[in-house]
């Protein structure tokens, strides 16, 4: 690599990390009282696969440990918003799946974000938008990929 190209890679991802940073604190603000932001986004997979998974698929799902996946498990198991049960084959593995409960408070979650995803494409303008999301869904594919 040039030293033209190491500037603009430590340009690039000081822009993301900046970027993911704000967002994050922007969007946990407004998230309903006591929901984290992994609370948030493990429902809303489960609600989109409109399937059952097993701790470690969502782990793997959201590039995180199975242990950092079973604390917030048990807390959204805690609050009602998710089912977690046996594998009735395999006594070793569980699976979780959304509850009703869980279904509303993504819901009221989404609601309470929508507002600020919103504002955030208007501010930047929607061809804008549509022209970074190519870049953005390559590079995250490829840094998957090297895994």
């Amino acid at each position: 690599m040039t030293d033209r190209t190491d500037d603009l890679a430590a340009a690039l991802f000081s822009e993301l990390f900046m970027a993911d940073q704000l967002a994050r604190n922007r969007i946990s603000r407004v998230l309903p009282k006591g929901m984290e932001l992994s609370h948030f986004g493990v429902l809303n997979h489960l609600a989109r696969v409109h399937d059952e998974r097993t701790p470690a698929q969502l782990a793997r799902a959201f590039h995180v440990t199975r242990g950092a996946m079973t604390n917030t498990l048990g807390k959204l198991e805690w609050a009602g918003y998710v089912h977690i049960r046996p594998d009735w084959d395999d006594a070793r593995r569980k699976f979780v799946s959304i509850s009703p409960a869980g279904r509303r408070a993504r819901d009221a979650a989404l609601a309470a974000i929508s507002p600020v995803l919103a504002e955030a494409v208007e501010t930047l303008g929607a061809e804008r938008v549509k022209l970074a999301l190519p870049v953005l869904r390559e590079l995250r594919t490829r840094m998957e990929g090297e895994q």
